[in-house]
Order: C-alpha cells, then sequence, then structure tokens
C-alpha cells in the first residue's frame, strides 16, 4: 500500500498516545476522538458509560452490508509519564518509563484516519460504523455496558490483538474469576497462638495445590492478588485471593473452577477456617470456523494489502468477545503492538500505515457483499 497516510496517522498517534487514559479516565481522549469525528462532518453519539459511536452513512451502490469497527480508548494504569517518540528503526516508543499506550490507541487513530480517507476521497461503502470502548483493560465493562442494538451492522472487526498484522484471531477463551475469602480466628501471636486460626495459613496452603500458569494450550490460571492479616502479632483472621482461569474449551474450564473450589474447600477444613468463593464470568469466549464469511472477509482484505494472513488462537479477551456472545459476527485483528502493558512497549509507524490499508481493503470489500 502506499504511504501517503502515513504522517497524518501518525501524527494522530502520537497525539493521542501523549494522553493519559486509565481506565475510568478517558474523558479527554474522547473529547479529542469526538472533536476529530466532528471536523469530518459526522455527528458523535455517547451513551452513559462513555462509550463513542459514530456513522458514516452508505455512499454508493454495492451489494454488501454494513459493517463497524471498535478499538478501545483506555489504558492499563499509567505509572510513569508518556513521551511518545519517534525512534530511527521507525518505531514508536515511550522515552519516560511507562506504558506507550498502543493498546488500543493505535488502532484509535487507523480508524479516525481511514474515516478521512473515506470521506476526503468520497470511497464509495455501504455504511461503517465506528465504536470506541471505554474500560477495556478492567474486564471489556464498556463493551458490557453499550447497547449493541444501537448497531446497524451485525459484522465487525476489532483491531486488538498483539502481534504481527495479518494474524487474525481465531478462537479467544471462556473466562472466570473467583474471589476467595478465608475466615479464621484473631489471637495474638506472641500470648496465645493456639487459640488463633490463621486465613493466611489456609490460603498459602490452597494456593501451594494450585495448577497454576498454563494448564495445557488451551487453559491458564493464575493468583493475581493476596491481601489479609492486619498486624505483625496478630494471628491473621481474613485473607482475600483473587483468581483467574482461562480455557479455550468450556468443558477444561468448568473442570479447572471446580479443582480450583476443592482446593480452596479442603484447606480451610485442614487448617479449621471458613471459606467463600464467588465465581464470576468474565467474558465468554468464541471460536470461529475457517469458512465464516466474516473471517474469509478479513483474510482477502490482508491479501488485497499485500499481507499474509495466518489464523491464530489467543489466550486473551477483546470487545469481541461481548459482540460475539450477543450475536453479532466480530473478528479480532492484530494491529502490530508489542510488548503492550510495559515499558518496553512499541509500534512500528510502518503498521499503522498498514493497518489503514486493511481497512480501506474491509471497506471496499464489505461493499461487495
Amino acid at each position: 500500500m502506499a504511504a501517503t497516510w502515513a504522517p497524518e496517522v501518525l501524527d494522530l498517534f502520537l497525539e493521542l498516545a501523549a494522553i493519559p487514559s486509565p481506565s475510568g479516565e478517558e474523558a479527554r481522549v474522547a473529547e479529542r476522538v469526538s472533536a476529530y469525528l466532528r471536523d469530518l462532518g459526522l455527528d458523535v453519539e455517547a451513551d452513559d458509560a462513555g462509550n463513542l459511536l459514530a456513522r458514516l452513512d452508505p455512499n454508493g451502490n454495492g451489494g454488501g452490508a454494513p459493517l463497524f469497527l471498535c478499538a478501545h480508548m483506555d489504558t492499563v494504569p499509567v505509572t510513569g509519564s508518556i513521551e511518545p517518540v519517534v525512534h530511527d528503526d521507525g518505531f514508536v516508543r515511550n522515552d519516560a518509563d511507562a506504558i506507550l499506550g498502543a493498546d488500543n490507541k493505535a488502532s484509535v487513530a487507523v480508524m479516525l484516519e481511514a474515516a478521512r480517507l473515506v470521506l476526503g476521497e468520497q470511497r464509495p461503502h455501504t455504511g461503517i460504523e465506528l465504536l470506541f470502548t471505554v474500560k477495556e483493560e478492567v474486564g471489556l465493562l464498556g463493551a458490557f455496558a453499550f447497547d449493541h442494538t444501537r448497531l446497524r451492522a451485525t459484522r465487525g472487526f476489532v483491531y486488538d490483538s498483539s502481534g504481527p498484522i495479518g494474524n487474525v484471531v481465531r478462537s479467544s477463551p471462556w473466562g472466570r474469576t473467583i474471589d476467595v475469602v478465608f475466615k479464621g480466628r484473631a489471637a495474638h501471636a506472641g500470648l496465645a497462638p493456639e487459640e488463633g486460626r490463621s486465613a493466611i495459613v489456609a490460603a498459602a496452603r490452597a494456593i501451594s495445590d494450585l495448577r497454576l500458569g498454563r494448564i495445557d494450550d488451551e487453559t491458564t490460571a493464575n493468583v493475581g492478588r493476596i491481601s489479609g492479616g492486619t498486624a505483625r502479632n496478630v494471628i491473621p483472621e481474613r485473607c482475600e485471593l483473587a483468581v483467574e482461569a482461562r480455557s479455550r474449551d468450556q468443558g477444561k474450564l468448568a473442570d479447572l473452577v471446580q479443582e480450583m473450589v476443592d482446593c480452596f474447600s479442603f484447606a480451610a477444613s485442614v487448617s479449621e477456617c471458613e471459606v467463600e468463593t464467588t465465581i464470576s464470568e468474565t467474558y465468554p469466549g468464541y471460536r470461529f470456523r475457517a469458512d465464516e464469511p466474516v473471517f474469509q472477509l478479513a483474510f482477502q482484505a490482508m491479501e488485497r494489502a499485500g499481507i499474509t494472513p495466518q489464523a491464530v488462537d489467543t489466550g486473551g479477551g477483546a470487545d469481541a468477545n461481548v459482540f460475539n456472545a450477543r450475536g453479532l459476527t466480530c473478528v479480532n485483528l492484530a494491529n502490530g503492538m508489542t510488548d503492550v502493558h510495559t515499558p518496553d512497549e512499541r509500534i512500528a509507524i510502518a503498521d499503522l500505515e498498514r493497518m489503514v490499508g486493511v481497512t480501506l481493503e474491509l471497506v471496499e470489500l464489505a461493499r461487495h457483499g
């Protein structure tokens, strides 16, 4: 693809990346995105959650159907300043010791630039909807809050997978969170330790029995947070664990979650403590067949853009999980971001350009059905 739009999408990304927007604090980015869309002559609708929706009405003939594109405006917590800089190797990095925010502002910039080109060059299309969500990083909350019936399109694409452009996500896991509370009995650690029942000991025993990390090529589990106790010299009567499990196989996930619950119960009983577990669905998973039209559309767009497509399976969730569960068909595409959620996060200028090209090919292919 020609690089005629690279300066515009790069400048826009640098501007957006420099605005801190951890989950729940997306307002400044949302204001900039809204202003950009209005400058293009588009109406912008914001819902109560803070999600933004803009539409490009159909323009020209074609036998296809509209499509929607989605990216999220929030990032993981920002632990320092953000100073996005273009380096000699063609990558954008944060010169400060914090995230860059390519996840997912690179995709926000790409969508905006593609809309500018479609409108400015009067490219024919059968309808495009641009959705910008909030609070994706803390459980896809913006997508869950969004009323999907507002969309006219029933198929779409999310640009929110790390890795080389060309990766098309074939399957994503089902996720479960398990909030665990061990309850023991407080006592003075020096004067009457035998009267206490340590909730931390119970939690530690449970954790030692859990299978954690990569269970198999489809399944993972993690204990992400432990909190408990009140003072150094007090037997702790309470300990809380934040646990998660994921699998692209629902049967494996159900078995693993039950196994974990059994570990918590056993550890509590042998430690003479009580335990409460609360299991919640983080997000639903999905799996595409290779012959599904929206999946083929992604492959064809990549090929037309000069990129070799590849089906991949991921261990992470994205807004696509929510839309697929609600009866829409939504494919997640890699956008080239690397080492996301770390100070080493980066993205190549060429990949910003290439994703604009992919977007234009998706629009053109959708027009022809």
